[in-house]
């Protein structure tokens, strides 16, 4: 069946339902298009059709034409209006440009005079240059609104004028809260932290990642080649299973070598909570950053190594290291006193100095803390098996093979 054999608003109704078969295609150019409207207006007598009808004869429209509701609904409004339908293309530019090339050249310049500030101040200049100054060819701009002038100044002629680069942007990452940790002088919450072993002709050197427990002050040193997932994941991993009481909490900075998923995984895994620094709070990670300068720096120093000794160095701390400062280093341990003002005031008592080791037993139930394979007997068998002053010179007796053998082989190579 033709359209053309549409006759009757019924008929038009079962088209629309899909109770007849009707060859018709989309018309494509917009006159025919509006011819087409104005016929099927006429044929159909919709001025003096029934709203009922009206609906139809627009539902049918909106079909064939392909045109919205809301266009066909203002080309019968023009029908009305004028009694046809009549497309007339647009002979004019459509909207006056007011600020010429010209205009934004002149922009361009004023703010590369001032160093481009604010909006405000640019527009504030441009019209003290032509009120005050008399400066005529600020007359445009003097009226300029501040949402317009950044839009010129996003325009393709002022960007061959000069361009301005701006700093990457921060972006929040929804990875670990941004809080204090609160381990309520219960062992197993930690802080974390890297310290970089120097570069030497663009070559990086060994990363050392220093957890320290924030109760216990005890402290676990690993060596990685790089601070990359590759190498990271497997040491947090080792170092989460070298401390001997069950690890709670996980504190860091916000560098990215910590705050990623693959971080946020692993310690999922392991039911840790993750917790990073807040801004302009320095006290925040501020135990870490105190054990890089009073344990790391000085047993690495701040020479170069380069990365091929990691696996060296991270066996020296854990054979070495991890026991000395642990079990026979003393440490100071804060008491807090609240002053009548409510201010909190730290002092350090020399009679509250003991090994970490100390610390962890000194704790009201302390054996409750422990992980499952550990015991006290076992830790006080490793705490007494050499004194502090022997375990000290097996540290650096250690330590001096060690770096013997590094710079030694590093000089041969050289």
């Amino acid at each position: 069946m033709n359209i053309d054999k549409l006759t009757t608003t019924k008929s038009l109704e079962d088209f629309l339902q899909g109770n007849q078969a009707i060859a018709f295609s989309v018309l494509g150019d917009k006159s025919e298009r509006y011819q087409f409207i104005q016929k099927i207006l006429i044929k159909f007598q919709y001025m003096a059709c029934l709203k009922s009808d009206k609906g139809i004869v627009i539902r049918f429209l909106v079909k064939v034409t392909g045109y919205s509701r809301q266009q066909v609904t203002r080309l019968i409004a023009q029908y009305k209006k004028t009694g046809r339908i009549k497309w007339e293309p647009c002979r004019n530019q459509g909207f006056s440009r007011k600020y010429t090339e010209k205009d934004i050249r002149l922009l361009a310049k004023t703010d590369e005079q001032h160093d481009t500030p604010c909006g405000h101040a640019v527009k504030k200049l441009c019209e003290r240059a032509y009120h005050l100054f008399n400066e005529v060819e600020y007359q445009k701009l003097a009226t300029i609104s501040v949402s317009h002038l950044y839009n010129l100044r996003t325009s393709i002629c002022y960007q061959r004028q000069r361009r301005h680069f701006k700093k990457t942007q921060p972006r929040k990452v929804a990875i670990g809260e941004r809080r204090k940790p609160q381990p309520s002088g219960q062992p197993g919450y930690i802080r974390i932290d890297t310290v970089h072993q120097g570069d030497s002709d663009k070559q990086k050197g060994v990363y050392h990642i220093n957890a320290v427990d924030e109760v216990t002050q005890f402290e676990v040193v690993c060596s990685v080649e790089k601070i990359s997932e590759r190498f990271l994941i497997p040491i947090l991993d080792q170092m989460l299973d070298t401390f001997p009481f069950v690890i709670k909490g996980f504190h860091s900075d916000n560098g990215s070598e910590y705050i990623n998923k693959n971080v946020a995984e692993l310690l999922e895994k392991n039911l840790i909570e993750f917790t990073k620094s807040r801004s302009r709070q320095t006290n925040d990670n501020a135990l870490a950053e105190s054990k890089n300068a009073s344990i790391v720096r000085k047993q690495f120093g701040y020479e170069h190594i380069t990365q091929k000794w990691a696996k060296q160095m991270n066996q020296f701390s854990m054979d070495y290291l991890y026991p000395y400062i642990n079990f026979h280093r003393p440490c100071f341990f804060p008491e807090t006193k609240i002053d009548k003002k409510g201010k909190q005031q730290k002092t350090y008592p020399y009679e509250n100095m003991m090994t970490p080791y100390e610390k962890l037993k000194s704790l009201p139930d302390s054996k409750k803390y422990l992980k499952l394979d550990v015991s006290f007997e076992k830790l006080d068998q490793l705490a007494s098996s050499v004194s502090d002053n022997k375990a000290a010179q097996i540290l650096k007796t250690e330590r001096e093979k060690m770096f013997n053998l590094i710079f030694e082989q590093d000089k041969k190579r050289a």
